[in-house]
């Protein structure tokens, strides 16, 4: 696989606004940065719960009513259309009929993770990986519950093993990344979020996590660019537009940094770190 990290700009840093922790710091991005919305999270997909969907799944199922993958199936379809609760129950019975079916467990903690119920997610983590101890998406998705709890070093071991064990699930590199970034070890971060991004070139989320690396470091025009690139990949994230401003705001541009914070609120009403933006380059500024 090709190194894709970017080399970073030997021309001088812009004046910063702020100096760089102090921004850094105000927009609550002195640790842990990025959202992570590829942290595995069900993303709604209303067509895999539609009707027409549902029913072919089920006369699969009503064909082999003692295959479990055929509950684990559907039960992911009900989960990405946002049924949590015949999801649930797709997934018991698939472990009902195979109690050492540990991609089931995997996928009842994905849904348990969404309705709220983290300590749920973490036993049946635990459980997947008592079967299989080295399934990735296990790994993955009990660290991320780990991070977001805030035990740090829980979450980093079991992104590290997924990564040691060989995974090409770019969320391993993106989430260990996070947490690099989160120590302030910004290189091991950036090539963490350049692996990543090897591995899901189409994913947004570690192009904002390196260029709030390479802000970390000073390095503007890469963190710029990589900003730049997420928005070009998904528009619809709140936290690119901000995170480009702070450039701009931190290149002196208010006006074009107020643009893009206000487009980051008119996403997302209540992201913090756009309104807390717009708030310091002065409601003044023309839009």
């Amino acid at each position: 696989m090709a190194d894709i990290t970017k080399t970073r700009s030997l021309r001088s840093p812009k004046i910063a606004v702020l100096p760089v922790f102090a921004i850094v710091t105000a927009l609550g991005l002195a640790g842990c940065t990025t959202s992570n919305t590829s942290d595995a999270v069900i993303r709604i997909d209303k067509a895999q719960g539609s009707q027409e969907n549902i029913a072919s799944l089920t006369s699969v199922i009503n064909a082999n009513p003692k295959d479990p993958e055929g509950y684990n199936v559907r039960g992911s379809a009900y989960g990405r259309g946002g049924d949590f609760r015949q999801g649930l129950n797709d997934f018991n019975t698939a472990l009902q009929l195979n109690p050492r079916f540990y991609q089931a467990y995997a996928n009842r903690a994905l849904v348990y993770r969404n309705m709220g119920q983290q300590q749920q997610a973490i036993q049946d983590y635990n459980t997947a990986l008592q079967i299989n101890p080295n399934y990735d998406v296990a790994l993955i998705g009990r660290g991320n519950v780990y991070r977001a709890a805030g035990q740090d070093d829980a979450a980093f071991n079991d992104f590290d093993k997924a990564i040691q064990n060989g995974t090409t699930d770019g969320r391993a590199y993106h989430n260990r990344g996070l947490i690099y970034q989160k120590r302030n070890q910004q290189d091991k971060a950036i090539d963490d979020f350049s692996k990543a991004i090897s591995l899901s070139p189409n994913a947004p989320e570690p192009y904002n996590g390196r260029g709030i690396s390479y802000i970390a470091l000073n390095d503007d025009d890469n963190a710029f660019a990589d900003f730049n690139h997420a928005i070009e990949l998904n528009g619809n994230i709140a936290e690119s537009w901000a995170n480009q401003a702070l450039v701009y705001e931190r290149r002196g541009e208010k006006d074009k940094a107020a643009r893009s914070y206000r487009h980051a609120i008119g996403l997302d009403a209540k992201y913090q770190p756009a309104k807390d933006g717009l708030a310091r380059v002065g409601a003044a500024t023309t839009g």
